[in-house]
């Protein structure tokens, strides 16, 4: 895919796995609060489809958008968050390459909401979503990295999770 630079298939799908293994390390803390609701773990089915070689489809974007709905119903921050990473993992097949700052959150944003997750699972531990956010930078592969040195830096934001994302985007750059 070209724009303001060019994106392979391979760093797509490099860029799916990342967001993909996130989703997936908080995606059972949705399914708890919500049992009866299938869009995020589908929308993880579709990454994970799209990573083993499959090419993008529809069905990563309509399983994505499905995802953010159910993170908007989601009762609570913990849900909401875990159902987002999850649409977040699906929408990283269709990442822009186009120097954008909002971009770098389509690459590192499940990954600061499962860091997040993890801080408000452990208040006792205000380090807790620090070191997820340094166990996140160490899984990153030179593909990952080499993509998102692409895009400027993630924008700063005042939320939490924004925080942390600016954090992972720090360490791996």
């Amino acid at each position: 895919m070209s724009g303001d630079f060019d994106l392979s298939a391979a760093e797509l799908r490099a860029v799916a796995a990342y967001a993909t293994t996130a989703a997936e390390s908080v995606l059972e803390l949705f399914e708890r609060a919500c049992p009866e609701d299938p869009r995020p773990r589908e929308a993880i089915a579709a990454a994970r489809e799209f990573i083993a070689g499959a090419p993008r489809s529809r069905r990563q974007r309509l399983a994505s958008m499905d995802a953010h709905r159910a993170a908007k119903a989601a009762p609570g921050e913990i849900a909401r968050l875990a159902a987002q990473a999850a649409g977040d993992a699906a929408s990283a097949a269709y990442l822009h390459p186009i120097r954008k700052a909002h971009q770098v959150g389509h690459i590192l944003r499940a990954a600061a909401n499962a860091a997040r997750i993890r801080e408000l699972l452990a208040p006792e531990d205000p380090q807790a979503g620090d070191r997820m956010i340094r166990q996140f930078a160490q899984q990153a592969g030179p593909a990952l990295v080499d993509v998102l040195r692409r895009y400027p830096p993630a924008p700063v934001g005042r939320s939490r999770p924004a925080q942390l994302m600016g954090e992972l985007d720090r360490l791996l750059r």
